[in-house]
């Protein structure tokens, strides 16, 4: 069965160029380049990986990017002339896969989109929930659930939080998380997971005494369930 990549690019070269290869590696393919209609598309191609333009017309890829983390964990693939770091982290943060700066080499990107549905295949069907006393993090929904309210979360934050909480009282460093959460060849340092740690705080301090999310000084953090 053949897999499906939905191109969001509005110049029209770019689009076809990526058809044409994507076509040879036995995808099957739909284009659109216009912001507004990339979520319409999506849920009418049912796409198995996403490419998706950062600069479109009626949307742009980032806010595209947040609507479809709301309902679907879909590889994708940020695909813009911008190259600066904030951007980059920009795109990660709201639940991108990886990032790739134009002009780009088609073939590494191909390499990229195998990467990325390798992981997540890896990662299997099984579902992605885990619950704690008055917390549960459903990745697959990408939903914060805390003392009975859905609480908003940036996908990132919530990627991390159930990385932490997936092995409990386990330490992780900060380079292991930027590995292992942001992934790939991510340029950041690691005062970006302190940042998104300090913002999961403010969403969980005081919440119950049965977990929390406790800094290991000198080493990093870890997700501490009372034993």
């Amino acid at each position: 069965m053949s897999k499906r990549a939905l191109i969001v690019e509005d110049d029209a070269n770019i689009a076809e160029l990526l058809r044409l290869y994507l076509g040879k590696d036995g995808f099957e393919v739909m284009i659109t380049g216009d912001g507004a209609k990339a979520e319409s598309s999506f849920d009418l191609f049912s796409p198995d990986v996403v490419l998706l333009d950062i600069m479109l017309p009626g949307k742009d890829g980032l806010q595209i990017c947040r609507d479809i983390r709301k309902k679907s964990g879909v590889p994708i693939i940020m695909l813009t002339a911008k190259g600066e770091t904030s951007d980059k982290i920009n795109g990660l943060d709201i639940g991108a896969d990886d990032y790739v700066t134009k002009p780009f080499d088609v073939k590494e990107l191909i390499a990229r989109i195998h990467a990325v549905m390798r992981r997540a295949d890896a990662d299997g069907p099984m579902e992605k929930k885990l619950s704690f006393d008055k917390l549960t993090i459903n990745l697959d929904s990408y939903e914060l659930i805390v003392d009975g309210k859905k609480i908003d979360c940036p996908p990132k934050e919530m990627e991390l939080l159930y990385h932490l909480a997936s092995s409990p009282n386990r330490v992780f460093t900060r380079n292991q998380l930027l590995d292992e959460v942001w992934g790939f060849d991510y340029f950041g340092d690691s005062r970006t997971v302190d940042v998104h740690v300090k913002r999961l705080r403010e969403k969980l301090e005081g919440v119950s005494d049965q977990w929390s999310l406790k800094t290991v000084w000198g080493v990093g953090y870890k997700f501490e369930v009372a034993e």
